[in-house]
């Protein structure tokens, strides 16, 4: 999934036909703090997933055209937005439907109507599971912090002055630690879904990273995974 510049709020695209709840809707993400895209249809919102990969996706269950609940499975089974947090949006209560939604790759289902205060809490609920990375929650392992707000990385209580580059990258392998990312998904995560760079700009960057967390003792956390790519990990290479 796409890496959102750390303090840059969350994209989030809304696919929803009835304009009065669209508006709602727009208002809410708004005042939570989102950058909202908004689609009527299917096609449009493929247009803009095309262009902009959001960071999440709220879906209306009922949408002209290609119904909320194939365009869902399009997008799961699509590489490019099989890893976009997703949320159906629908009037239908049903068990059935709540179960179709969450077998189809949802990660969450939301009945209207709803409160405002609920759809931000599911959202950022589903954020912080799915994609710590655009949240501003601080993140502490092996004994760095990471403050998106203020921009700010430490160890042992030392500042550790960062690029912006490295402290996105930082950011990125500090919310999936202990998972090896490849060049080619750092570069997807971090720089961009339509970025187009070679696989060694990750290793500079890399180079870069544990060169300043080297004089605190710290460099020993990213881990080169032979064949693989780059890991966060608190523990010792085998």
């Amino acid at each position: 999934m796409h890496y959102n510049a750390s303090a840059m709020p969350a994209k989030i695209l809304l696919v929803e036909d009835e304009p009065a709840i669209q508006e709602l809707l727009e208002v809410t993400l708004t005042r939570a703090g989102y950058t909202t895209m908004k689609a009527n249809d299917a096609v449009s919102a493929q247009k803009i997933i095309g262009e902009t990969l959001p960071d999440l996706i709220l879906l209306d269950w009922m949408l002209p055209g290609l119904s909320g609940v194939e365009f869902a499975r399009r997008l799961r089974a699509a590489e490019r937005t099989r890893g976009v947090p997703l949320i159906m949006l629908t009037a239908r209560g049903a068990e059935a439907d709540k179960v179709q939604a969450l077998e189809i790759g949802a990660d969450d289902y939301i009945t209207k109507p709803f409160s405002p205060r609920e759809l931000a809490a599911r959202i950022k609920a589903v954020l912080r599971r799915r994609a710590p990375q655009v949240t501003n929650d601080v993140v502490e392992v092996g004994g760095l912090r990471l403050e998106p707000d203020t921009h700010r990385v430490s160890g042992g209580g030392q500042t550790i002055a960062l690029g912006p580059t490295e402290f996105r990258l930082l950011h990125f392998l500090m919310t999936h630690a202990e998972r090896v990312y490849s060049r080619a998904q750092l570069l997807d995560q971090v720089w961009g879904d339509h970025v187009f760079l070679e696989d060694r700009t990750v290793d500079v960057h890399i180079r870069r990273l544990r060169g300043a967390l080297e004089p605190h003792a710290l460099d020993h956390l990213i881990q080169t995974v032979r064949g693989s790519g780059y890991r966060l990990s608190t523990q010792s290479m085998k």
